[in-house]
C-alpha cells in the first residue's frame, strides 16, 4: 500500500472530514481516486471516438443536396 501526501484548503479538509466522519478515509480517497481516474478515461475515450468520426467525415466527399436528389430520383419511374 502507497501513502500519498496532499495539500488541500482547509476548508475542503474540514468538509470532507466532516461528510466522512466514523469512515475510513483512506478507503474513501482511494474510492475517489478510483472514480476521477475512470472518469479521465471516458472523457478521453469520447474525445478519440469523437475525433475519429470528424476524421472520417473531413475525408467524405462533400455533395450538395441537388447531386442528392437526383441521386435518389435517378431511375425512378
Amino acid at each position: 500500500m502507497a501513502t500519498v501526501n496532499f495539500s488541500v484548503p482547509e476548508d475542503v479538509k474540514t468538509a470532507f472530514n466532516e461528510t466522512f466522519k466514523g469512515r475510513n478515509k483512506s478507503a474513501v480517497i482511494a474510492e475517489l481516486m478510483r472514480e476521477a481516474v475512470e472518469r479521465v478515461r471516458r472523457r478521453q475515450k469520447g474525445q478519440e471516438a469523437i475525433e475519429r468520426i470528424l476524421h472520417r467525415r473531413h475525408r467524405a466527399p462533400v455533395v450538395s443536396g441537388g447531386e442528392i436528389r437526383s441521386i435518389r430520383e435517378e431511375g425512378r419511374p
